[in-house]
């Protein structure tokens, strides 16, 4: 029982996702302080507020609205969102393009060789063991068999 608890936890995607989240909790944290203790007041300098938008607040009825705390919570988050956005997600977005473009070009030229069948003469892949159109069994072309492996096979 306390093996494959130990297994769960010495996997690498668990603690690479227990260090994302204690990273993003002290990012949220400096994000916060920097749009509390810039953006905030600037607003409510721009509105001709308090100086601290924060604290901003009405009344209805006996019951107070503080409105002022979900704005500044509000520009906290976009200001985080953006910033992983294109500090993290637009980055990590191209290294990936990268990556599965070359993969997928090596795919379209693997299955794009073609040759003719020696039976019936009609193009069949390179790769194929037997015609789909006169069903006779070919010998594949062992260039294309040799690309077609798996890189690690290779």
């Amino acid at each position: 029982m306390l093996s494959g608890f130990k297994e769960f936890i010495l996997r690498g995607n668990v603690i690479s996702m227990a260090v994302g989240l204690a990273v993003g909790a002290a990012f949220t944290a400096v994000v916060t302080g920097f749009s509390n203790a810039f953006i905030v007041p600037l607003i409510g300098v721009i509105t001709r507020g308090t100086g601290d938008f924060s604290k901003a607040e009405f009344e209805l009825d006996g019951v107070n609205f503080p409105y002022g705390l979900f704005i500044s919570a509000a520009i906290a988050f976009l200001i985080t969102a953006s910033v992983l956005y294109f500090c993290v997600v637009v980055p990590m977005s191209k290294v990936q393009d990268r990556f599965t473009a070359k993969k997928d070009q090596e795919a379209i030229d693997i299955k794009a060789a073609l040759r003719d069948c020696p039976r019936c003469y009609t193009e069949i892949p390179a790769i194929a063991s037997r015609c789909p159109h006169c069903t006779s069994e070919v010998e594949p072309d062992p260039e294309a068999v040799e690309l077609a492996k798996l890189p690690a096979q290779r």
